[in-house]
């Protein structure tokens, strides 16, 4: 004797060892003795337990569920019920296991009440279950559909709509993504690979800055329509022999600062700081003072930048030369001897009669052939520059912070030339003209902090009273630069702590003006927090996007060999590329600072790697000059 029962949701059949009145003792067709329950067995039979199951299967396959449906009524039945239905009177036990298979295939048409007890859905419900089955079957073949396009390299515009959330935040409901991501499965690829040989990036560098985007730009990186071209406010001219210019980049659009400097005899000169003002055109919680507080900063990578205002804001604020421009000054008097004797602090219309170019005036002014001399200029605004970079030397002094005949060192950043080329560009740090500006800066920086703590006014203030700097919204101390008050204030068009300061710094130049942001100001807390992760998040950005760009410069220029700082243990900072990276076989004995050689064993920028072998020290008498 053979029973047909039921295991685990499948159909099987077994030969009878034992029957007692709860359980059977039987054997299975593969030879193992099993226990089974008798409430799980719903037929006895005689004959091939094997043969029975395929024709059983065989049979409930040309069931018809709708008409099983129709005839089996409405109340409760058995699957011997509904066989005497289908098949008519007295069916057989092959029909009768056929409509109990075919029971359980249909559970949208069949209710299970109670082992091997059915009921037949409401006739509305069925409908609506059959149509949630058609919808599923549709939207299956659509994401089948979507993957056979995927695997064959093309890319479905629906797919395409979504790429940027398949890629970088997933909804994995999402029929797209289970397209995207069955493809991929079927290629044995990633996402990433799965979108570049579809078309959806063309490389890594577009994939980096669709996935920062998404996360710091969700609503794009244009500006809204309500944000208004300035008005430009009507100020009082600077006098007459102010006669401004700045020094930037070549590719710097938006122009914070500039400078001045005029001889007011008795060896006392006169020097101009003057900053582009757009915080003066902004009103509290308008639309462009959100877009501030939203962006935070102007994020820059290679070849590209995602400003932090409006292209009409800057054309109407940025110092362009042959222009007059509304622009916080600080005009200091300095003696013979550099001593401070004076200052003054206006908002006024400044006239910039040249935006100097540092590639066109570096040959000219540097650390290797000198600042040049006062009587035989090479370019408008030598004299001026020679005289303000002695003054910048004798501020740093005063500061405790001049360093004479250090070893020279480099920031590098990358570009391109008209081939598509990757090009290091290289910049001395602490150059005359590094030295010129920065300290102009931190002249006019700290003078207005200064202002700002003196009044009792919040702001967003970069402070050290001990270990790392960060942003505060009282002043302290900041030992790094030894300086007792520090602030960003120079740079307003391209960072939201110099719009907060100006705009409170506006408060004590015109009287009229009350401060924008109160001493306890939840904004104020909220901008330091902000600004802080905003700032790291955008400037880890540019070392990715750099750091991408470096790896391609060294596989384009065949480079098999460098020297590197190490920064700490298996770290290092290479020399002649934007690059930080890990390096082997660094013996341990050899410090942190020290310079090595290394051997570039593999390098792929697809990948975000390079390898890197130690070779040997670099003397230090031969650590000045960089790769």
């Amino acid at each position: 004797m053979q029973i047909f029962y039921e295991e685990g949701g499948q159909f099987k059949t077994a030969a009878v060892v034992q029957k007692n009145d709860s359980t059977y003792q039987a054997d299975t067709p593969h030879g193992k003795r099993v226990k089974i329950k008798a409430a799980n067995v719903f037929l006895e039979f005689e004959g091939s337990g094997e043969a029975f199951l395929a024709s059983a299967r065989a049979e409930a396959e040309g069931i018809d569920a709708a008409l099983l449906w129709e005839v089996s009524g409405s109340d409760e039945f058995t699957a011997a019920d509904a066989a005497a239905e289908y098949f008519g009177a007295n069916p057989g036990k092959i029909q009768t296991a056929a409509t109990l298979m075919a029971l359980y295939a249909a559970p949208l048409y069949f209710h299970k009440k109670a082992k091997g007890v059915f009921k037949a859905a409401p006739a509305d419900i069925l409908q609506q279950a059959l149509a949630a089955a058609e919808r599923k079957k549709q939207l299956e073949a659509q994401i089948n559909a979507w993957c056979a396009d995927l695997t064959a390299g093309k890319l479905p515009e629906a797919v395409a709509a979504e790429i940027r959330t398949i890629l970088h935040q997933p909804d994995k409901q999402s029929p797209a993504y289970k397209a995207f991501a069955k493809a991929a499965d079927e290629l044995k690829t990633g996402l990433y690979e799965l979108a570049k040989h579809t078309g959806a990036v063309s490389g890594l560098p577009e994939y980096l800055q669709q996935r920062f985007e998404y996360r710091y730009f969700p609503h794009g990186t244009g500006f809204a329509a309500d944000i208004a071209a300035p008005s430009v406010p009507d100020l009082p001219d600077a006098p007459d022999a102010v006669r401004a210019f700045s020094i930037d980049d070549a590719s710097t659009t938006e122009i914070d600062d500039a400078f001045s400097l005029r001889d007011l005899g008795n060896g006392i000169m006169r020097v101009g700081v003057h900053i582009a003002a757009p915080a003066l055109a902004v009103a509290a919680d308008s639309p462009i003072e959100q877009v501030i507080m939203n962006r935070l900063s102007t994020v820059y990578f290679p070849a590209g930048k995602i400003t932090m205002l409006p292209e009409s804001w800057i054309g109407a604020f940025s110092l362009d030369e042959g222009a007059a421009r509304p622009a916080f000054s600080a005009y200091f008097d300095f003696d013979a001897d550099f001593k401070l004797l004076a200052a003054e602090h206006r908002i006024e219309r400044v006239f910039v009669e040249r935006n100097l170019r540092i590639h066109a005036i570096e040959p000219h002014f540097n650390s290797d052939t000198g600042t040049g001399t006062p009587d035989a200029p090479q370019f408008p605004f030598h004299a001026e520059m020679i005289w303000l970079h002695r003054l910048a030397t004798a501020l740093q002094k005063q500061r405790d912070r001049y360093e004479e005949n250090t070893v020279k060192k480099y920031d590098y950043g990358i570009e391109f030339d008209e081939a598509g080329k990757v090009r290091i560009s290289r910049r001395e740090r602490g150059s005359p003209i590094d030295t010129l500006v920065s300290e102009m800066m931190i002249l006019a920086n700290s003078t207005w902090a200064k202002m700002l703590d003196e009044h009792q006014l919040g702001g967003l203030f970069r402070v050290q009273p001990a270990g790392r700097v960060r942003m505060a919204t009282r002043c302290e101390a900041h030992i790094g630069m030894n300086l007792s008050h520090y602030g960003w204030f120079t740079s307003p068009l391209r960072r939201a702590a110099d719009y907060i300061n100006q705009k409170q710094l506006q408060s004590l130049l015109m009287p009229d003006c009350p401060p924008r942001f109160g001493a306890n100001d939840s904004m104020l807390f909220a901008a330091v927090s902000n600004f802080d992760s905003t700032y790291t998040a955008y400037r880890d950005f540019q070392n990715q996007m750099e750091g991408y760009w470096a790896m391609v410069y060294l596989q384009q220029e065949h480079i098999g060999e460098i020297r590197a700082q190490i920064l700490k243990e298996d770290l290092v900072r290479l020399e002649g590329v934007p690059l930080v990276a890990r390096a082997t076989g660094i013996p341990a004995e050899i410090p942190p600072k020290s310079t090595v050689r290394l051997s570039i064993t593999e390098v792929a920028p697809e990948q975000q790697f390079v390898g890197l072998r130690y070779l040997a020290p670099v003397a230090a008498a031969d650590t000045d000059s960089p790769t």
